[in-house]
């Protein structure tokens, strides 16, 4: 079995990043976000990037950090708010987007995993999302056709792997990294903790190895917040 521990995130992408490559990432907001490999991607200087991503991050995090530098010249996402550099980027003539509805974005990266090239589906029909798309009548019903995504690379972040790459995703981090996973062509993973072969229950591991070419520990993290409110404490 070949060793899939690299010592830092620079050597684990040593060879996978080019410029004008399609990067599935993970995440969703700051949630499960593979921060350390998306540092590395931007440190590297590739340009040209196309990243698949639930989102842009929000300034200066996550794929933010990537739009600041320029590196990124296509976004396929389903929510960009929250990014005023993406915004200034997009109305500026600068940044391709190519908007598309959560589940569906979700659904392009799991067929590609699985190897399906296009799946029809009502999302979308009748709106500009389906400008562009073969449309096909099933049972009187009109659908569009939307493509898997085969990616060239997959950042992803995880909560525990075995030394083999298997992973368990902690909670709502599990998100959009498991769908990210199964469709690029190489993955590469960040975690928490890695353990030895066996000590993962095989019933609670959420992608098997065989998906997983690279791994390194990312920890420690600084959980991140979006919006932190707060109640008031009322008087006694």
């Amino acid at each position: 079995m070949a060793k899939k521990l690299f010592p830092d995130a620079a050597s684990a992408l040593d060879g996978l990043l080019k410029n004008d490559i399609l990067i599935a990432s993970g995440g969703f907001g700051l949630c499960g976000l593979p921060e350390r490999l998306l540092d590395a991607v931007r440190d590297s200087g590739v340009t040209g990037l196309t990243f698949v991503s639930n989102n842009a991050g929000i300034d200066n995090e996550g794929i933010g950090k990537l739009l600041r530098t320029k590196q990124v010249k296509k976004m396929i996402s389903s929510y960009v708010g929250e990014n005023k550099e993406f915004e200034r980027q997009y109305l500026a003539g600068e940044l391709e987007v190519e908007f598309c509805p959560q589940g569906t974005l979700a659904e392009r990266m799991r067929a590609g995993g699985a190897g399906i090239p296009g799946f029809y589906t009502k999302t979308g029909v009748g709106t500009l999302v389906a400008e562009g798309k073969e449309v096909k009548e099933f049972g009187g019903e009109e659908y569009i056709l939307e493509r898997g995504i085969f990616a060239d690379l997959a950042l992803v972040k995880a909560w525990k792997a075995d030394e083999s790459g298997n992973l368990v995703f902690r909670k709502t981090a599990r998100n959009f990294n498991l769908p990210a996973a199964t469709c690029g062509k190489v993955c590469v993973v960040e975690v928490e903790e890695v353990v030895p072969v066996g000590s993962l229950d095989p019933d609670c591991i959420h992608l098997p190895g065989v998906y997983v070419q690279r791994m390194i520990i990312g920890a420690p993290y600084d959980k991140k917040i979006e919006f932190r409110t707060v109640r008031e404490r009322e008087a006694l």
